[in-house]
């Protein structure tokens, strides 16, 4: 199984996190080794590229950052894990399809564990637990290779989501694991745990990393946005 690096980036503010990303793609070779970060943000509503800015209904003293990742409006914040998923799909001969399907299943399994059944939705990319969405996703292709990745609700202060249509879908219920399994592990653990899953059903060797503060690359005509749904 070829490597596949894990950085844990602890608390990082939204907006470098993004900027590191796109340094770490741009910069990035066909030798470069695939990466996964592991994330949590400060509070931040985040608007893809096709967000609209009324799905935000009342931002408040919370900052609201546009990104270049596909879908509406999502939040982030603390208790939330955040898996930024940096690979070369083309090397490894991995479709956007395929890569969506395995974060999904890769919550879903997490989950089944500790009694509590994630489900799909067609046409809505993420894990939903009786009708609440738990997980959000997306992703963004340059030249082959990804970034952005999944949003797993653990143990968080859900109100903020009422401050927006989440996902650009009014009154759409949300929920994290604490709700539903209130002897779940701390976020930190979670995350471990998903990151270990992805890794097993993409059918690669996890590896640690230290931390790279990267500097921010200059983009290239060659991009393409892919929006399979609501993204992180």
């Amino acid at each position: 199984m070829s490597a596949l690096r894990l950085r844990r980036l602890g608390r990082v503010d939204y907006a470098a996190c993004l900027a590191a990303m796109h340094a770490f793609t741009d910069r990035r070779d066909t030798d470069a080794p695939d990466e996964l970060w592991l994330v949590e943000h400060p509070p931040v509503f985040t608007l893809g590229l096709a967000g609209k800015p009324e799905h935000v209904l009342d931002a408040g003293d919370i900052p609201v950052v546009h990104c270049d990742r596909g879908g509406q409006v999502t939040y982030h914040g603390p208790g939330q894990v955040v898996l930024y998923t940096l690979l070369d799909l083309k090397r490894a001969d991995l479709g956007v399809k395929a890569l969506v399907s395995a974060l999904e299943q890769a919550v879903i399994d997490l989950l089944a564990p500790l009694g509590v059944v994630g489900e799909r939705r067609a046409g809505a990319p993420g894990v939903y637990v009786a009708g609440a969405k738990i997980a959000a996703l997306g992703l963004r292709v340059r030249r082959g290779c990804c970034y952005h990745g999944l949003s797993l609700n653990v143990a968080m202060d859900l109100t903020p989501f009422a401050r927006i249509n989440p996902c650009g879908y009014a009154g759409l219920a949300v929920t994290d694991l604490r709700t539903l399994a209130p002897t779940a592990a701390e976020p930190a653990q979670i995350g471990e745990r998903l990151a270990e899953t992805l890794a097993a059903l993409l059918g690669r060797r996890l590896t640690a990393a230290t931390v790279d503060q990267a500097s921010v690359g200059a983009g290239d005509a060659r991009d393409v946005v892919v929006c399979p749904g609501e993204a992180v």
